[in-house]
């Protein structure tokens, strides 16, 4: 692990993570899902397709670091979510950045508002 740290002083494995990494955990905090629900909330996200190549070789390694949870949900499908420790990371990614865009009053509304908006 690098030297990055979370904002609480302990080590946080999200900071190692990529972008895409990050995209999946995001929207497993959401709800768990199936594989190709997980690659149309990408694909909508990013506006393009999303390789099969691409979304399970990095599903399997968030399985295998703990974030993600794989479970069988039958024969042919595999249902992911979100661990603890994914959610903790999740956390960690949210208050890095909001320690950053939040530079004041006006910011700190605008981002109330975005939360209130949200659910």
């Amino acid at each position: 692990m690098s030297e990055a740290q979370s904002i609480t002083g302990e080590e946080s494995i999200a900071r190692e993570l990529t972008a895409f990494q990050n995209n999946i955990l995001v929207i497993l905090a959401k709800e768990p899902m199936y594989g190709l629900a997980i690659k149309r909330e990408l694909e909508d996200y990013y506006g393009t397709e999303v390789n099969h190549g691409r979304l399970y070789p990095n599903l399997d390694e968030l399985v295998d670091l703990g974030l993600v949870e794989k479970s069988e949900l039958d024969k042919r499908t595999n249902q992911y979510s979100l661990t603890d420790d994914g959610y903790d990371a999740v956390l960690d990614g949210l208050q890095w950045t909001l320690s950053k865009v939040v530079t004041g009053d006006d910011r700190a509304d605008e981002i109330t508002e975005i939360v209130e908006n949200s659910y």
